[in-house]
């Protein structure tokens, strides 16, 4: 990985669209040896996948809710039945395990309380908890998608 790498990287999380060709423009390479750097991101795995990003306000989903899950138990069968639940209920966008206070923070999308109450009613019959905490969002101060590409090491 070298600067060229790094630069091609940020160029790509600001916009997975842009050409190879413009890409390539940028970064002072010809249209072939950068798109070979990116099918090798693709292929180590550096680069997941590339998707379009909503506007959360135009596809009626303003109201981000952060939930905060202690779970009942530490046993497989019950973290199992909590995957499931967050894989099948859509409006749940992020799940992270966590050390501290909460066993699990969830990120969830919806239009509105009244529908985040049925999106809380639809976890409660399916899984068991200790304690849930909801705190709804009330300006979304910063939200990207990229990560720094400073502390890749060059090689």
């Amino acid at each position: 990985m070298d600067e060229i790498d790094k630069r091609i990287l940020d160029i790509l999380q600001k916009d997975a669209a842009v050409s190879v060709t413009a890409i390539a423009d940028k970064v002072g390479l010809s249209t072939a040896p950068c798109w070979r750097r990116i099918k090798r991101f693709e292929d180590d795995g550096v680069i997941l996948r590339r998707v379009a990003l909503l506007d959360r306000r135009k596809v009626n989903l303003p109201m981000t809710v952060f939930v905060s899950v202690k779970a009942p138990r530490h046993a497989a069968e019950w973290l199992q039945t909590f995957r499931e639940m967050i894989i099948d209920i859509p409006e749940i966008v992020e799940a992270w395990r966590l050390t501290g206070e909460a066993d699990y923070l969830l990120r969830i999308v919806v239009p509105d309380v009244e529908t985040y109450d049925a999106v809380y009613q639809r976890m409660i019959r399916r899984v068991e908890f200790f304690d849930i905490s909801s705190a709804i969002a009330m300006e979304e101060m910063k939200f990207t998608t990229a990560v720094p590409t400073s502390y890749i090491k060059i090689s």
